[in-house]
């Protein structure tokens, strides 16, 4: 069985299709139709595997046929349900890209080597992605634009990102 920190989430099932169980399918792979094309996916806790047969396009995403599913209640039932591709099977990345998975857990530095927090999740609401700041030794976040002035290094190697935040976005740390 794979660590969990070698799946990668490129899909979730969003609900039945039709009444001969198809699903709703939301691909978060780059190529959106990708997703058919990495050879199985595994449920989060791996006690499931489908084959991915893309049927058609769909509000959001697509239809599609997973194998082992046949009937409607079988689809409902997978609604919610992430699926996972191997690291390994997915392609090599330019060094300016990076998987959302590679940056979640990432120590944020200033310019000046000051600790500002910890990437919690990424976020991509359209226009670009945003890092979610968890700040140190409080519940609050902070969401920073993911963008070459904003994060001006991601050091994955040393597990690190290097942060030049727009004024006013930090909270004083007086």
């Amino acid at each position: 069985m794979n660590e969990p920190s070698d799946m990668i989430c490129i899909g979730a099932i969003a609900g039945s299709f039709g009444v001969r169980g198809e699903v709703r399918l939301k691909s978060f792979a780059a190529q959106p139709e990708d997703i058919a094309a990495y050879g199985p996916l595994a449920t989060e806790d791996g006690t499931q595997s489908h084959t991915v047969t893309l049927t058609g396009q769909a509000k959001n995403g697509f239809t599609a046929r997973l194998s082992g599913i046949r009937t409607k209640e079988e689809a409902d039932a997978l609604r919610g349900t992430r699926l996972f591709v191997a690291r390994a099977k997915l392609p090599g990345l330019p060094d300016d890209e990076y998987y959302h998975a590679d940056l979640v857990g990432l120590d944020v530095f200033d310019s000046g080597g000051a600790l500002l927090g910890q990437v919690k999740t990424v976020l991509n609401h359209g226009a670009s992605d945003l890092l979610e700041i968890a700040l140190p030794g409080t519940p609050e976040t902070v969401l920073l634009p993911f963008t070459q002035a904003s994060v001006p290094t991601v050091d994955l190697a040393g597990g690190r990102i290097v942060a030049d935040p727009p004024d006013g976005l930090m909270p004083d740390s007086d």
